[in-house]
């Protein structure tokens, strides 16, 4: 990776933008006249290597817009191919982003900076590029609280005010106007390599999967099959994702694969939220008007997405272990053999999704292993106790991340809490787990007393798009810390009131 430094010793490379041209077009981020920045996620600055008091300077904020970049660096925004509540766009592309380059962190991987709400580029498609605050800072908010869920995600370094007005036509008045400076271990997704496809460049498609292996799963680069180990481990990594973001009850809300990341990491946090009463039917999206994207749809949705991924790797999956051959025209390779690795590697998906979904959903009952035993709880034990469980939930109407708090003071001996919450006569499931002397310390540590609560969301978005941060601050602080239990912060634990209205979500465009 070519590195390039400014005069105060910020650096970026340059790496996607040298490797893969036709997935690049260079340009440059708009620049506002008096910006500012709202928050800086101190922290993650220093994991990438950067010192905070420098990028809050005048220099550093420009740094972090893309207006003053080190010299050679070569920002571009990517195109990418998709499908959007699966129907098939040939060309999406970053309409407001742009790829700012690399950096190396402080455990020496490779990290893309990027930017979203940086003005039109040619993919905008008709629209003005910019953002606002509030989405922002939602997705800044959402990236810390899944970080800090141990779930694998991308995150933002920074939120800066642009001092300029967005225009939505949902809104009535102009909202202020933001850039969100993101990092993330990249930002190649399905829908990049269903572009690279659709160019009929096999070459394209091969550096581009080439780049995937050296910078995400760099042990396959020695491998006979090299690209079928790449789609497995694609596969895996986000069986994996889907079954943390249902532990805790997370919807993402807009599922297209332009939103599957190759590196399993949770990406563009738009119209998502958590659920309250647990109902595998949950919708926020405004526009997801057949509930496509439902809370219970999502590890089938995962699975459809990465089928698409294993279409876009027939032409490489057909060349798996020619050697030298693999450089011949476009038809070599077996197609049929491709196609039947490419179905193996999609069975998987089952197996890698309810084993990681089994191991959090013991964790999450404190059953990991039997009363009395080092053998793990089997799976038609779990199967039980979480089907029972679950199906008393919805039936109820229960707070899912509240149910789970209170069946840990039950493990500790106090059952009246959940039992308050249904009803008073939980179902047989509940003395069945009771018996296996469920681990409370091993649940204070797997199920979170915080979460972003959708209502204490909107109420910190609406102040600070108003101007004040400090309802936002608190929030943040709430669910970057979120299986300690802290006094003063009771309301942050507790879902929306009785008789509040259904929460909905927007994609912030």
């Amino acid at each position: 990776m070519a590195s390039h430094a400014t005069d105060t010793g910020l650096q970026l490379g340059d790496a996607f933008a040298r490797a893969l041209p036709e997935l690049a077009v260079p340009w440059r981020a708009m620049r506002p006249a008096d910006p500012a920045i709202l928050m800086l996620n101190e922290p993650l600055a220093r994991e990438l290597g950067f010192d905070p008091s420098q990028l809050r300077s005048e220099s550093g904020v420009r740094f972090l817009l893309g207006n003053e970049l080190p010299e050679g660096a070569a920002p571009v925004a990517q195109a990418y191919a998709g499908h959007q509540f699966g129907a098939y766009v040939p060309r999406l592309g970053d309409g407001r982003a742009l790829l700012l380059g690399e950096v190396v962190d402080a455990r020496g991987r490779q990290r893309d900076l990027h930017l979203k709400g940086s003005g039109r580029t040619p993919f905008a498609r008709g629209a003005d590029g910019f953002a606002a605050v509030g989405p922002m800072l939602r997705e800044y908010l959402m990236g810390e609280a899944m970080h800090a869920l141990g779930i694998p995600t991308t995150r933002a370094l920074a939120v800066v005010a642009t001092g300029q007005r967005v225009v939505r036509d949902d809104v009535l008045d102009a909202l202020p106007g933001a850039v969100l400076v993101r990092a993330a271990s990249s930002h190649l997704r399905v829908g990049s390599f269903q572009y690279a496809r659709s160019l009929g460049d096999v070459d394209a498609l091969r550096r581009l999967a080439d780049f995937a292996i050296a910078r995400h799963y760099p042990e396959l680069a020695q491998s006979e099959s090299p690209y079928l180990g790449l789609l497995e481990a694609v596969i895996e990594a986000q069986a994996r994702l889907s079954a943390s973001w249902m532990c805790v009850g997370f919807v993402h809300g807009v599922m297209n694969t332009d939103n599957t990341t190759i590196s399993g990491e949770t990406i563009d946090y738009g119209p998502c939220a958590f659920i309250d009463a647990y109902d595998p039917a949950t919708v926020f999206n405004s526009i997801d008007h057949r509930g496509r994207y439902a809370y219970g749809n999502q590890p089938g949705i995962a699975l459809w997405n990465l089928t698409r991924f294993a279409e876009a790797l027939l032409p490489l999956l057909g060349r798996d272990g020619l050697g030298d051959d693999a450089s011949g025209p476009a038809g070599a390779g077996d197609p049929e053999t491709a196609k039947q690795l490419a179905l193996g590697a999609l069975d998987g998906f089952a197996a890698h999704y309810s084993g990681a979904w089994a191991s959090g959903m013991r964790a999450k009952l404190g059953v990991a292993a039997a009363s009395g035993s080092d053998r793990p709880v089997g799976d038609e034990i779990l199967a039980r106790l979480s089907s029972g469980l679950l199906q008393e939930l919805q039936d109820q109407g229960v707070d899912y991340t509240t149910a789970f708090r209170a069946l840990g003071a039950a493990a500790r001996g106090d059952d009246a809490p959940y039992r308050a919450l249904t009803g008073g006569d939980p179902g047989a499931w509940f003395a069945e787990w009771l018996a296996l002397a469920p681990d409370a310390e091993a649940m204070d540590a797997a199920n979170p007393v915080y979460i972003p609560r959708n209502h204490l969301v909107d109420e910190a978005l609406d102040a600070a798009t108003a101007g004040d941060l400090a309802p936002f601050a608190r929030i943040l602080d709430a669910v970057s810390r979120p299986f300690e239990a802290r006094a003063g912060l009771e309301r942050y634990e507790r879902p929306a009131p009785p008789g509040s209205s259904r929460h909905v979500t927007y994609c912030g465009t």
